[in-house]
């Protein structure tokens, strides 16, 4: 969605509120389409002092496989993205800005970047979640396999002789 928030930086105090949703379903993540549910967005762009603040809140079903266990996870998350704007510039390293010279913002592309900058490098079911077992890939979650640890890795067989 193109925000045009003309009359938010024209007229100081001014509040632009909106809500909308998009969708993400097309982004490929890790081998899947992680973003089950459309992107929910309410946002508030405000003018204080000639500058606008654009607030996000925006929630969303993210569904993809634990990283330890692969068994599928669906979480509903909930993001609050704050961004600056500013109709100019001064210099080339200005990170805490937006620039929109023309007085309209691409949101959506704005969101996508900010999420999927925001998401879990490691995506885990549980915080302990002890995957799968490397000898025969048994989910170490909901049993013990009898296998790992039995088997000595090769290259360390030499320094196991030095301990016995």
């Amino acid at each position: 969605m193109t925000l045009d928030l003309r009359e938010v930086f024209l007229q100081e105090g001014s509040v632009k509120n909106f809500e909308y949703s998009f969708s993400m379903s097309d982004i490929e993540i890790g081998g899947v389409y992680p973003f089950a549910s459309p992107i929910m967005v309410k946002g508030e762009a405000s003018n204080s002092a000639g500058l606008v603040d654009i607030v996000f809140d925006v929630n969303f079903v993210y569904r993809r496989p634990c990283d330890r266990c692969m068994d599928d996870v669906e979480r509903s998350l909930n993001y609050r993205l704050v961004h600056r704007l500013a109709v100019s510039l001064q210099g080339d390293e200005n990170d805490d800005y937006i620039e929109v010279p023309d007085y309209t913002l691409d949101a959506d592309e704005l969101i996508t970047a900010d999420i999927i900058l925001d998401l879990p490098a490691k995506y885990l079911c549980r915080e302990d979640c002890r995957g799968l077992c490397p000898v025969c890939g048994a989910n170490l979650n909901e049993s013990e396999c009898g296998c790992y640890g039995e088997e000595t890795d090769p290259r360390l067989a030499a320094l196991k002789n030095l301990l016995n």
